[in-house]
């Protein structure tokens, strides 16, 4: 019985582990970006573009059909954001008083402050 237990607890440990290190992991991928708003922004997302409105960054996870990937969503979610009304490409999230538009195609990635 005492081997049973034991086994229990180092599954148990072993799942809470792999979990802590895959929420770092994850989090270590991304950046927040004073500039909109500290907004996660990826950290292997090549900045291309910067106006007025917010910044274009090339990046390989980037998807128009797909959009972001589940973890970049599950980040920004970790950061306090929450997922608004998604319009074609585009989808908008919210934090206090705050708004971004994130629109995902092709290779690319646009994250623009909303007025």
């Amino acid at each position: 019985m005492k081997k049973k237990i034991g086994w229990i607890l180092a599954l148990i440990a072993l799942l809470i582990g792999g979990s802590v290190l895959y929420y770092l992991g994850t989090l270590a991928q991304y950046e927040t970006n004073e500039d909109l708003y500290e907004f996660p922004v990826p950290k292997n997302a090549e900045l291309t573009k910067e106006s007025e409105y917010g910044k274009n960054y090339d990046w390989s996870r980037a998807s128009e059909e797909n959009g972001i990937p589940s973890s970049y969503e599950w980040v920004i979610k970790a950061n306090g954001w929450k997922k608004g009304e998604r319009e074609g490409a585009a989808v908008f999230y919210t934090k206090g008083d705050h708004k971004i538009d994130v629109i995902s195609t092709t290779k690319k990635l646009d994250i623009l402050r909303v007025k």
